[in-house]
């Protein structure tokens, strides 16, 4: 039995709303852990199994995953937009909770920056979950009026990573 996203999305839901602390799952050879750091924190997850450990080489396009820079954002910075949203700016939100990742690469530069113009079909940012990249476009044209989110920290679902202000 092989778990989807979506069966490990559910999962997180179900931990993050009761009163379990950690829970173990084994499915074959396929390990999850998902522990609970304090409460309102979001859960930490780890993951095993043979093909994502120890298998092959990872995608040139794919940033490793950085144990230690994945921390929840510094207590002075609170997550989300540093100033209110403007009539017409659009807030890229995570679609998952994970690693938020600026570039497609350490040392890379980065997809975006502020005040850059992008399109619909534009990549702004990867979300790293369980050693999956997942791509994340704009979905609308505009100029990039804030970046939310600190690269290589955790974060949530519905969290704002991006503004978009319209074009004049």
């Amino acid at each position: 039995m092989d778990l989807s996203y979506e069966d490990v999305q559910a999962i997180l839901k179900i931990i993050d709303s009761s009163s379990l602390e950690e829970l173990h799952l084994e499915i074959g050879d396929f390990k999850l852990v998902v522990r609970k750091r304090s409460t309102g924190a979001p859960a930490e997850v780890s993951s095993a199994s043979p093909a994502a450990d120890g298998g092959g080489p990872r995608p040139a396009s794919t940033p490793a995953p950085a144990a230690a820079a994945a921390q929840p954002a510094p207590p002075g910075r609170a997550p989300g937009p540093s100033r209110p949203l403007r009539d017409g700016d659009f807030a890229i939100k995570a679609p998952m909770v994970g690693t938020f990742y600026r570039a497609p690469a350490p040392g890379a530069p980065p997809f975006v920056e502020t005040g850059q113009t992008v399109t619909e079909d534009s990549t702004i940012c990867i979300i790293e979950v369980m050693k999956l990249m997942n791509t994340i476009k704009a979905g609308r044209r505009g100029r990039v009026a804030e970046i939310c989110a600190d690269n290589g920290a955790l974060v949530e679902y519905g969290q704002t990573l991006i503004v978009i202000e319209p074009l004049a």
